[in-house]
């Protein structure tokens, strides 16, 4: 199994998911013409994909994915809340969905898909876990705060992309509007930094071969404080935690 990105961010996010002849695409909030630029970057093309998972309903996950599914004929998983949400974004009925249960693992061509809830300001988000029968991949970002079922799905995995949206400072200090500050900040926001270490410094790693800190700020995040917060929580050296970057993601990781 091995994963990508295609960009991680406010501005827009979607990773791809490898394993056997399937490829998934995990959100799509980038336009159709964008979309096809950077997956050409890894070598692929939307006819290349198998279908596409939605984490939830903000624009910066979805603003493409309805486009992609239409014009490639791509299947569309999501939950029910998630459905509901963007029907009403659209104006109009979408696209067909497969309707997934936040709870429930479900297989789509040679990679099994454990979605779990996770505290978020939107209608009914998950997060996803994906295994092939040997590695697994654990995707958390667009979480306000952990809780155990969190850490629980997430011990043990190969390989993890991991929120790192803010540094609790540097929000702090900077010039968003108070209000938008608390809902970051909040329970149902993001993770910053240091919550994010803490996470991970209570999982099971020994099986971990990756990490990539995911959806940093521009604003209120450094590559360089997401890193060595990772770092401090596995004992290791910086420059080993990858970062998926807003305009570039991050290329293929290879979980054997």
């Amino acid at each position: 199994m091995r994963f990508a990105s295609l960009g991680s961010g406010s501005r827009g996010n979607a990773l791809v998911v490898e394993a056997g002849t399937t490829r998934l695409l995990v959100d799509c909030g980038f336009g159709l013409r964008a979309i096809d630029a950077r997956l050409a970057r890894l070598g692929l093309s939307a006819e290349d994909l198998t279908g596409i998972l939605v984490t939830h309903e903000h624009s910066d996950h979805v603003s493409g994915a309805f486009g992609l599914a239409a014009r490639n004929g791509l299947p569309v998983w999501m939950t029910h809340g998630t459905h509901a949400a963007m029907s009403q974004q659209q104006g109009a009925q979408p696209p067909p969905v497969e309707v997934i249960d936040s709870d429930e693992a479900f297989g789509a061509g040679d990679i099994e898909i454990a979605p779990f809830p996770v505290p978020h300001d939107a209608r009914e988000p998950v997060q996803f876990v994906f295994g092939d029968g040997a590695v697994r991949l654990g995707l958390l970002t667009d979480t306000g705060c952990s809780t155990a079922h969190i850490e629980r799905m997430l011990s043990g995995c190969h390989a993890l992309v991991l929120e790192c949206n803010h540094d609790a400072a540097l929000l702090e200090a900077g010039d968003y509007p108070a209000a938008l500050k608390r809902r970051i900040a909040g329970r149902f926001g993001h993770l910053d930094n240091a919550a994010a270490a803490a996470l991970l410094a209570g999982l099971e790693t020994k099986c971990l071969r990756h990490v990539i800190a995911a959806h940093l700020s521009e604003r209120n995040n450094r590559p360089e404080l997401a890193r060595a917060a990772l770092a401090g929580a596995l004992n290791c050296e910086p420059d080993w935690i990858g970062v998926a970057g807003q305009d570039e993601g991050f290329a293929w990781r290879s979980m054997g």
